[in-house]
């Protein structure tokens, strides 16, 4: 077995930074024998200390703690027998240090297994095993060789190594091995091979053996199932991937059918959505500036390394290479390499953030989509998936307390986040027509988990149908929308479903016809908060993708909601951009001030709403001709605005920014021609300021 080299006396692992670094710097000098000594009765504490994690590994853990013990003891006695540590002989500082590290291995796999899930450890307790049985044989040697007697050791002392070094040698041989993880680690296989073969498991059964994984309340099975999602998400075990999907399914349906209570969680999805709802002043802290992206300056999900060392989101540095950049967005810099790599301790660090302050961190799409995979790919997690979500339309049709219709809903909110085959699922089981009604409920917790599981179940194009065909289920979501919605966040929601409602022809237009879903978005866009009124701007501007929509929209007032909202969300310009498009552009011209707001988010905008402010200036001025470039050409500064959106905006905010300027100049050289330019609109063209001085 090799052994690593010595190194300063610390129990923590170093970072892979750290690491990296450390291979081209001279080694770090040796603990004195005097630091040793103190190391070796710090770190035998530490592991006679040691909680178990799992019931089944407690007889291992407790060896563990009774050797540490005795070590504790000895090392104890050592230090105060040998009063000069400087003066110890040289096998014996040898030995001591190499016993130093096999203490720090000991620690590591107690770290390791305390910050795992149950049945992970329980999958890979073979492995677990092994690893303390060959741990346990290399302490009992390097006792064995530790010279007792130059060290001038009591006999008490002595007999105290003596004994620590039987119990290794006794636990080496697996004598001290359990029948206990074997026979439990079996069950769980087999009780996954029944599922995929369509068997539903016992009560019984599955009650006793999450109750010897350590299972047994809805606290420690939702940490259970959450711990377990981020370990398939790290790859914790590539061997035990297929067995990991098929528990969390598992976990989930025992949840349901074991546990009547369904606590609050502190997951990130039930944290930022119930919690914060309790008060819809209190908004999530802003995140620190070295987690934002330095593109949007939003919170990254997929943090990733360019070229040239600085990270970004992957969506918004894939977004600015797609535009036909090759540069840096940060330094300016021309990139050698598009490749882009996952940072994934800021990752890390990102997600803890996100946990500890109650922030919903969605995973990126591509993990996502990897994930996704692998549940559809594995029987056993699919046949869980669907007994689940039977269990649970059954029990809220036989559920009248609002608690308890509060807590199953809260599950098939959760089921039907987590893929699209669970939603479809719950979907064909028949949970749309018994969400709809909890819409009215004055229950908010009961309401905010209607009301997303609606919108959880509305990305199945399938489940959009029933959705839209299920009776008042339409009238329901507005009025979640308007004064009946009891929380902001059950308010942004239902905008949301309304957004992924709106993305099938047929049913955007009967939404758009339906004057109390317009009236509530336009509310929702004027006096929401950030995120709800980004929702809200968002499923206005799916309805104006509709012709016959536009006028409907204009006489509600979208026009002004979104002329209001330009500055701080960058989708108000496309809502504007399409209600220009198909028949709005005389209303926004008639708003004071619109063209000159629309001129300054063409400056100062995100790059996605310059770019829909200058088409939505474009097509102004198509429509409404000499008016609106008059308007334009009013505004000060917009040659210089032009000018550099020409030079540094998108592909098509580049193309829009040249219409926009061969308007301007056509309308400037017809009015010279006329004569009839005065003082309101000045001679001007679309040059850069060196020409217009020559």
């Amino acid at each position: 077995m090799a052994k690593p080299r010595p190194a300063a006396v610390t129990t923590a692992a170093p970072s892979t930074s750290y690491a990296y670094a450390s291979a081209f710097m001279p080694p770090p000098p040796s603990p004195s024998d005097g630091d040793l000594l103190l190391a070796l009765h710090r770190l035998a504490r530490d592991l006679s200390a040691a909680d178990t994690p799992a019931p089944f590994l407690r007889a291992a853990f407790a060896s563990v703690s009774r050797r540490a013990r005795l070590l504790a003891a000895a090392f104890d006695d050592l230090l105060l027998s040998v009063p000069d540590a400087s003066d110890l002989p040289r096998s014996a500082s040898l030995c001591l240090r190499e016993l130093l590290l096999v203490l720090q291995r000991f620690k590591a796999v107690v770290a390791d297994c305390a910050a795992r899930s149950r049945t992970l450890l329980l999958l890979r307790s073979d492995e677990t095993g092994a690893e303390l049985r060959d741990l346990h044989h290399d302490l009992a040697t390097l006792l064995d060789l530790l010279p007792v007697v130059e060290l001038g050791l009591a006999d008490d002392v002595a007999d105290l190594l003596a004994l620590a070094s039987r119990q290794c040698r006794r636990s080496s041989g697996g004598a001290e091995a359990e029948a206990g993880p074997p026979a439990l680690k079996a069950g769980v296989l087999a009780l996954i091979d029944e599922i995929e073969r369509e068997i539903v498991p016992g009560r019984d059964r599955l009650e006793g053996i999450l109750e010897e994984v350590g299972v047994n309340d809805p606290a420690s099975c939702s940490d259970e199932i959450e711990t377990l999602e981020r370990e398939i998400g790290d790859r914790a075990s590539e061997r035990w991937t297929p067995a990991m999907i098929a528990l969390v399914g598992l976990l989930r349906y025992a949840k349901c059918v074991l546990f009547s209570a369904t606590p609050r969680p502190s997951s990130s999805d039930s944290k930022s959505d119930d919690s914060a709802d309790a008060d819809a002043d209190v908004e999530s802290p802003a995140p620190p500036m070295d987690l934002r992206c330095p593109i949007s300056l939003d919170l990254m999900r997929d943090p990733v390394v360019a070229a040239s060392g600085q990270t970004y989101d992957r969506e918004s540095i894939d977004r600015w290479f797609n535009s036909g950049k090759s540069t840096c967005p940060k330094t300016g810099q021309v990139l050698t390499s598009l490749d882009l790599v996952p940072n994934k301790s800021l990752k890390n660090l990102i997600t803890k953030w996100c946990r500890e302050n109650g922030v919903a961190m969605e995973p990126c799409e591509a993990s996502k989509g990897e994930q996704a995979q692998a549940t559809a790919a594995n029987k056993a997690a699919l046949e869980v998936a669907r007994m689940t979500a039977s269990f649970l339309v059954k029990k809220l049709s036989a559920t009248f307390s609002p608690d308890a219709a509060s807590r199953v809903v809260h599950e098939i909110r959760l089921l039907s986040k987590s893929g699209s085959d669970q939603r479809a699922f719950v979907g064909e089981a028949g949970a749309v027509p018994m969400l709809v009604p909890l819409l009215y409920s004055e229950d908010a917790g009961l309401q905010l988990n209607a009301v997303t599981a609606l919108l959880n179940l509305s990305i199945l194009e399938a489940n959009k149908k029933r959705i839209m065909h299920a009776d008042g289920a339409v009238e329901a979501v507005a009025h979640t929308m308007g004064p009946g919605g009891a929380t902001w966040r059950a308010k942004e929601n239902a905008a949301a479903a309304v957004l992924s409602l709106a993305s099938v022809h047929t049913y955007r237009r009967r939404l758009g016809r339906n004057a109390s879903v317009v009236e509530r978005l336009v509310e929702l866009a004027r006096a929401g908060p950030k995120s709800t009124k980004k929702d809200a701007l968002a499923a206005l501007l799916s309805l104006a993708g509709e012709r016959e929509n536009v006028g409907r929209l204009v006489e509600a007032g979208v026009a002004e909601a979104a002329l209001s909202a330009v500055s701080g969300e960058e989708t108000a310009a496309a809502v504007l951009a399409a209600l220009a498009k198909r028949g709005g552009a005389e209303a926004i011209v008639g708003i004071d001030g619109a063209v000159a707001r629309l001129v300054a988010e063409m400056r100062r905008g995100t790059e996605w709403a310059r770019e829909s402010a200058t088409a939505a200036l474009v097509l102004l001025c198509r429509r409404l001709g000499a008016r609106a470039v008059a308007q334009v050409m009013a505004v000060p500064g917009v040659e210089w605005a032009i000018w550099e959106l020409m030079g540094t905006g998108t592909d098509r905010a580049r193309r829009k920014a040249a219409s926009l300027g061969r308007i301007c100049r056509r309308w400037a050289a017809a009015s010279a021609a006329d004569g009839e330019r005065g003082a309101e609109c000045p001679a001007s063209s679309v040059e850069p300021p060196a020409m217009m001085a020559s």
